[in-house]
């Protein structure tokens, strides 16, 4: 058996889903990629070598949550019988996630009911959660609320772990097998469906500015889950010199430190260590203005205060 699948997705991993979908026979009636940019999309670039229907548009609805008509009838000529949203950050109008025979999957890089929403990868890091996992769902009209198809994990959050090191290193195969088994039971017909415990669920926004401003005053082992958890976006920032500057590469220190929380105590071969309360730790890289450099040529030496 096999189903006719529009695709939703972008990157690597919407690429690696794909393969494996049309590699269990599957047909790709259409694929909808983030629209071009700077850099290739490897979703993009794999289904135009594969001659498939690429499209790529900018919204699916208008700014007022209306749907654009001419997106959704150019959907349903597709005649997809399952929609598969790998990884999708566009909002799609129910007039597509619902029009399908089998309706909609979904993945989600948590193991849901906890940390819905949008940046489910950092608020783990940032609030000290042990395991993650990913989950595959059928979306609904809420966020990340719809019944659960098929749930991978857990798996330990390790100390050093940040928001990318956690999914590639954790969950990005996971992910991909959790999606083509979601697939293949909704084509096999033994799909089961289970409700999302409310009791259990918790959501958190996008990670903003405010979120990733660092306060020196609380423990050191709060900011070094903050600085991981806003690594590599949007990265977790103080004040230096007048200026902003952003943290990354982080871990706690085996080194206590009696110096002034936000200080810089330490260098060693381009990292600093900064004294918090509690503790210290070791930050490997900052961004003050242009690329991601070393802490030290960013400016952090012995001495040096963060506010």
């Amino acid at each position: 058996m096999s189903l006719r699948i529009a695709f939703f997705g972008q990157a690597a991993f919407g690429k690696d889903v794909l393969v494996r979908l049309i590699e269990a026979g599957h047909e790709i009636v259409g694929v909808y990629a983030p629209p071009e940019g700077k850099r290739p999309d490897p979703l993009a670039e794999e289904a135009a070598s594969r001659g498939l229907p690429l499209i790529r548009p900018r919204a699916m609805r208008k700014k007022t949550g209306e749907p654009l008509a001419k997106r959704v009838e150019e959907y349903r000529a597709l005649g997809a019988e399952l929609n598969v949203l790998a990884f999708v950050t566009m909002i799609l109008p129910s007039e597509v996630v619902d029009a399908p025979e089998h309706g909609s999957l979904c993945f989600h890089p948590s193991l849901l009911p906890k940390f819905r929403g949008g940046n489910a990868l950092a608020w783990q890091i940032i609030q000290g959660e042990t395991e993650a996992g990913v989950t595959v769902f059928r979306p609904d009209a809420g966020v990340d609320t719809g019944p659960i198809v098929v749930q991978k994990g857990p798996v330990p959050i390790q100390p050093k772990h940040t928001a990318a090191t956690l999914y590639f290193e954790e969950l990005y195969e996971l992910g991909v097998d959790a999606m083509v088994e979601a697939v293949d039971h909704v084509d096999r017909g033994t799909a089961e469906l289970r409700v999302q415990d409310e009791s259990q669920a918790s959501f958190q926004g996008l990670v903003g500015e405010e979120d990733a401003r660092i306060d020196w005053s609380r423990p050191a082992a709060v900011i070094d889950r903050q600085i991981r958890g806003c690594d590599p976006q949007p990265g977790a920032h103080a004040g230096l010199a007048g200026a902003r500057v952003r943290l990354f590469d982080a871990y706690l220190a085996e080194e206590s430190s009696d110096g002034e929380p936000g200080t810089v105590v330490e260098c060693r071969d381009g990292a600093a260590r900064i004294a918090a309360r509690g503790g210290s730790l070791w930050v490997g890289r900052a961004r003050a203005e242009g690329g991601k450099v070393s802490a030290e040529e960013a400016g952090l030496v012995v001495g040096t205060r963060l506010d």
